[in-house]
């Protein structure tokens, strides 16, 4: 039944069953004003992003990294360049873009299995259709039990988890995820790591995700975006060889990390 979930969409957006997830970002630039200042946030920034690909992007602070995010979740607009997914201009939120924070931004007043739920208010399906989803992903990413715990009552993993859940409820064709694992201890940053791939998998989604953390980008990318500071540039993209899951140990990942390490200290 959870199938039949459909959103409703700007008219500039293609329709539900025309929509993948390919990205295609052209010569994007961004300038801010800070207080008497100008900050060059991008400069000429261009990618193409497949269908059903997890790409991570990977840089100093300052270039650019969550300001293409905001871009892609339809937040802020670009001063130069385009924007376009399945070949339509971002032209707003949208719930066929899901975005999941750093701090998760649970509602604290409301369960996990209501958290999970708002994300579907204006989605097109009966009450049964929704909260079959909202159980599903309860399952899906290891909360079943904490249905009606609330935010407070939760370890920073499992809250973590339930923003997840909830980026994942409108089944967005793309997941964004700014810092999603960053707050956390290293134990439970690499479990949940583990179960992020395995969600990626299940929804097949096209997943674009800024991190800090090198070592997460390989273990869970297909290509990793190096970005240089000031303007905000792309410097290279790595592709991530080997099958997943990857360790950290073998040749091939040790030489991923030593190449983008040299290319962020450079």
């Amino acid at each position: 039944m959870a199938q039949a979930l459909s959103t409703r969409a700007p008219a500039t957006e293609p329709e539900i069953g025309d929509v993948v997830g390919s990205v295609e970002i052209r010569n994007v630039s961004k300038t801010f004003r800070v207080k008497d200042r100008e900050v060059h946030a991008l400069d000429d920034v261009s990618l193409s992003i497949r269908p059903r690909e997890f790409i991570s992007i990977v840089g100093l602070s300052g270039c650019g990294k969550s300001t293409l995010l905001r871009f892609l979740a339809g937040l802020d607009t670009p001063d130069k360049g385009t924007i376009t997914v399945d070949g339509a201009a971002i032209a707003g939120p949208s719930l066929k873009r899901g975005i999941v924070f750093q701090d998760h931004r649970l509602l604290p007043w409301l369960s996990v299995e209501k958290n999970i739920g708002l994300a579907l208010r204006t989605v097109l399906g009966t009450a049964a259709e929704k909260a079959a989803r909202v159980a599903e992903l309860i399952d899906l990413v290891g909360l079943s039990g904490f249905e009606s715990a609330l935010p407070h009552q939760l370890s920073g993993g499992m809250s973590q988890r339930a923003s997840i859940a909830r980026g994942l409820a409108p089944r967005p064709p793309l997941l964004l995820l700014d810092e999603p694992l960053g707050a956390l201890d290293a134990l439970t940053r690499a479990r949940l790591q583990d179960e992020l791939l395995q969600i990626w998998q299940q929804e097949q989604s096209t997943v674009i995700m800024v991190t800090h953390d090198v070592e997460e980008a390989i273990v869970l990318s297909d290509r990793v975006i190096v970005m240089q500071p000031r303007p905000g540039r792309v410097r290279r993209i790595v592709d991530v060889p080997g099958q997943r899951p990857r360790r950290r140990s073998d040749p091939d990942f040790v030489a991923a990390r030593a190449e983008i390490a040299d290319l962020l200290e450079t």
